[in-house]
């Protein structure tokens, strides 16, 4: 993590400092959660010191779906310091997203005090944020110098109220939306089998569906209410299934062959449908599974051909590695898979055997 362009200036009894951090390797620290948080290098604004903590993973293993950020004094202080934070996402253009606001001023009184905002995991990992395996974040702080009775009075009565957390139950209610079909505006055809969505969230979850959905509710009428129905083709009802579950709850199906030891071609095809609809975090979910628990001799050629075609470089890295023991490529080779990679992947076939030789 780098640190670069830090500034501050003191006018009208308040002191507004800024602070660019160029996060780099999200690939390699997108899973870390509370345990393992990431730390800025301290910084100065309003004669007080800051840090910014960064959660990738998420406070608990169902914020997955947010980048979590807490701005934290760094020193101890005679008395409080009152601030106001935002927190930016810039694009590969250095624009500001929207901003993830502490919206009004907070009491900073110890080391480590501190409040916590976050973005959406989904707009850090778009094409317009993640650029080369990093993003940058902007803050922006103001602590005031002078605070006023009247403010002290606000301060004091916001402190008094107590607000509970909000319930981590959205991915619940949009998993009981999914099964109960309430409102589905599209229906598709996969198989023989029927799925009823809503086009909005599918939308929202894939450009893929967005661009699908929509063109074709464009092709059928101007209305807007109009069902849609759609037909799927090359992609197993099972499968697709999970896939819609995933859009729904962030997580796979509480089904068998969703379980700790999953069916690899099942999860194989999943990630095929991943990339076809444009979902990268079901992409890296699928990864995580075929390389913790589902690369035997039986299949690793298979998933390795996978990797290669789907651009999943950990996947394909781990194979590799798999295959690198004499003995395993030996009964690798003997597999059906194996013969697609003599046949129609040459290159793939090229890399394999460089890996093989340097092996120590």
């Amino acid at each position: 993590m780098i640190e670069f362009d830090s500034a501050s200036a003191i006018a009208g009894g308040s002191a507004t400092g800024s602070h660019l951090l160029h996060i780099e390797g999200y690939s390699h620290i997108q899973f870390l959660t509370e345990d393992k948080p990431i730390d800025s290098q301290p910084f100065d604004v309003g004669g007080r010191t800051w840090r910014i903590r960064c959660h990738p993973g998420g406070i608990h293993t169902l914020d997955f779906h947010q980048v979590v950020f807490f701005i934290l004094l760094d020193d101890s202080i005679p008395e409080p310091a009152f601030a106001q934070v935002n927190l930016f996402l810039l694009d590969r253009a250095g624009n500001e997203m929207p901003a993830s606001q502490i919206p009004f001023m907070r009491k900073y009184s110890f080391a480590g005090d501190g409040f916590g905002t976050f973005f959406m995991r989904q707009i850090v990992e778009s094409p317009e944020c993640l650029v080369n395996d990093s993003f940058r974040i902007r803050v922006e702080i103001s602590v005031s110098t002078r605070v006023r009775t009247e403010t002290r009075r606000t301060m004091s009565a916001a402190a008094a109220v107590a607000v509970p957390a909000a319930p981590l139950d959205l991915q619940r209610h949009l998993g009981d939306l999914f099964v109960a079909g309430e409102g589905a505006d599209v229906t598709f055809l996969v198989a023989g089998e029927t799925f009823r969505a809503h086009r909005c969230i599918l939308a929202a979850r894939s450009p893929v569906f967005k661009a699908e959905l929509f063109e074709a509710m464009r092709q059928k009428s101007n209305d807007a209410a109009a069902e849609v129905c759609v037909r799927v083709y090359d992609v197993e009802p099972q499968v697709f299934n999970a896939l819609l579950h995933f859009v729904y709850t962030d997580s796979l199906p509480p089904s068998e062959i969703m379980t700790d030891e999953p069916d690899v071609v099942t999860v194989q095809r999943l990630l095929e449908a991943a990339d076809r609809y444009d979902m990268p975090r079901l992409k890296l979910v699928c990864e995580e599974k075929m390389c913790g628990c589902l690369l035997d001799t039986r299949t690793a050629a298979t998933t390795l051909v996978l990797a290669h075609q789907h651009r999943c470089n950990r996947l394909k890295n781990a194979c590799m590695e798999f295959l690198r023991c004499p003995q395993v490529l030996q009964a690798v080779m003997a597999t059906d898979g194996f013969e697609l990679i003599i046949t129609s992947y040459p290159t793939l076939l090229k890399e394999l055997i460089s890996q093989v030789i340097t092996a120590p």
